[in-house]
This record gives structure tokens, C-alpha cells and sequence, in this order.
């Protein structure tokens, strides 16, 4: 319960962007989320939950490495892909570790059609944190451009598994579900 407080709280004050003051180490704070994410029957609780778990991938215990994920954001939401995909690169070879590094260059990939890219920083993400139901949709999508359904909807179920309450991932899998029957085998 204390961590849905403050993740509604972090919400609420619209403090996405700075760094979270949570107790234990972030892992902990991981499984607990995802842990309640899976419990809750509240899609208010698992909305700020995931807005927490996304704060947490987002944030690093290292101030360059926080700049580099503002900056690059800046530049992805600006449509400026090239210059988003130097700071990302840049960022994944100076924390080769922080997950979340590789998921945001897989999404300046994935936004410049560089697909095969994309999927290899996918599989990155995942292997840092394999909870990644961004990383997971990231997949999900990439597989429905390239018209590969079948692989497109594991991994929006495997999306699902993790957080129940991911926005969108339901339609996705009734969609490719009747694409799947109605295709021949």
C-alpha cells in the first residue's frame, strides 16, 4: 500500500521526470510492484503502479545517465530521431546495464523503420529485465509490421502476463486471435 501512495502520489505531482525517493533497493521495489500489478482488481491502483514501474526503468542512480534519458526523450518526442539515436547510443555503451537505455534506442529504431535493430535491442531490454511489457509490445508491433502474427501475438500475451492492464494489449490479441483463424494453414 505504501508504494501505491507514492506512486499516486509521484503521479499526481506530475514528478515522472525526477528521481523517485523509494525505500529498498529497486529490485525489491520491482517485484513488489509487479507483484501487486498482478494482484490488483484496480485499474486505478495498476495505472499508477505502472506509471511507478516506468519511473523506476527511467531513472538511474547516475545523473549522466539521467540527462542522456531526458535529452534523448526530448528529441524522440521532437520527432528528431537521428540526433535521439546518438544519445542513446551513447547511452547503452556508458551504462550497458541500465535496460531501459536499450528499450528507448529499440524505439528510435522501431520509429525510423529500422526494424531488425530494434528487435536486437529488444532482446537486450529484455534479457536486463525481463518484465519489460514495453519492450514486449515494442516486439508485438515490430511482428505486425513485418506480418509475422503469430510471433506478434506471444508477445503481446507475453505483455499481458506481465501487466494485466496493459492499455491496448486486450484489442491486440483479439485482433491477431481473428486474423490467426481466418488465415490459411
Amino acid at each position: 500500500m505504501r508504494l501505491l501512495r507514492l506512486a499516486l502520489a509521484l503521479l499526481f505531482l506530475g514528478l515522472a521526470a525526477a528521481t523517485p525517493v523509494l525505500a529498498g533497493p529497486r529490485e525489491d521495489q520491482l517485484d513488489k510492484m509487479f507483484a501487486r500489478l498482478k494482484d490488483t482488481s484496480s485499474e486505478t491502483e495498476a495505472s499508477a503502479l505502472t506509471q511507478a514501474i516506468w519511473i523506476l526503468w527511467t531513472t538511474s542512480e547516475d545523473s549522466n545517465v539521467n540527462d542522456m534519458m531526458r535529452r534523448g526523450i526530448r528529441l524522440m518526442n521532437a520527432q528528431n530521431f537521428g540526433e535521439a539515436l546518438d544519445i542513446f547510443d551513447r547511452m547503452v555503451k556508458y551504462a550497458p546495464e541500465f535496460a531501459e537505455g536499450w528499450n528507448k534506442r529499440a524505439t528510435v529504431h522501431y520509429m525510423m523503420g529500422n526494424f531488425a535493430e530494434s528487435v536486437a535491442d529488444i532482446r537486450k531490454t529484455l534479457a536486463l529485465e525481463p518484465r519489460h511489457f514495453g519492450a514486449l509490445s515494442g516486439l508485438g508491433m515490430i511482428n505486425q509490421e513485418l506480418e509475422r502474427q503469430g510471433d506478434a501475438l506471444k508477445a503481446f500475451e507475453e505483455a499481458l502476463k506481465v501487466n494485466p492492464y496493459l492499455p491496448g494489449a486486450k484489442q491486440q490479441i483479439q485482433e491477431l486471435k481473428k486474423k490467426l483463424q481466418g488465415s490459411p494453414t
